[in-house]
């Protein structure tokens, strides 16, 4: 008798852990500035005025964006972003190389510089590679260096989770 109450205590105990975890994980954003937000496995990203889908990635150490052609003089990186972003040309400082491990072989070694953009309505300064991400689907991939910087939760089940902010500077 003692037995099938201790499995019926059981059960009640995970049926309650249960909707406590489908209760913390419906709420749909944060209600104040501490909490965390909620971003998406894919979330559109806005970069000097232009919209771009990223790739979020917690496996990635680092952020990469993808551009045409890069060329190092001295201290400062001179790149191109693609055509299908506006084939903008960028002149940014070099902080530093970073040698990357890939899945597709050997690793690189790539220049890293500083972008500001805006995920959702959250400006963010963080560093990034550059890469020629043609053949990939997502121009921006977002690493763990970004996402600490915010307060952020991803759900990879879900995708564009967060309203692009085109109107305001990144960092007034």
């Amino acid at each position: 008798m003692i037995r099938y109450i201790w499995r019926g205590v059981r059960r009640m105990k995970a049926l309650l852990c249960a909707v406590g975890f489908v209760i913390m994980f419906t709420v749909s954003g944060p209600a104040s500035a501490g909490e965390k937000i909620t971003i998406g496995g894919v979330e559109e990203v806005v970069l000097l005025g232009i919209s771009l889908p990223a790739r979020i990635d917690t496996g990635a150490g680092l952020s990469s964006l993808g551009v045409c052609d890069f060329t190092v003089q001295g201290k400062m990186v001179e790149f191109s972003l693609p055509a299908k972003l506006g084939n903008l040309k960028l002149h940014l400082p070099l902080e530093g190389w970073r040698h990357i491990k890939t899945t597709d072989g050997p690793g690189k070694r790539r220049p890293v510089v500083e972008l500001e953009f805006r995920l959702g309505s959250v400006p963010l300064r963080t560093q990034v590679t550059l890469k020629d991400r043609s053949h990939m689907r997502y121009p921006l991939l977002i690493g763990r260096n970004t996402l600490q910087k915010g307060s952020f939760i991803v759900d990879v089940s879900r995708s564009y989770t967060l309203e692009p902010n085109c109107l305001q500077e990144v960092f007034p």
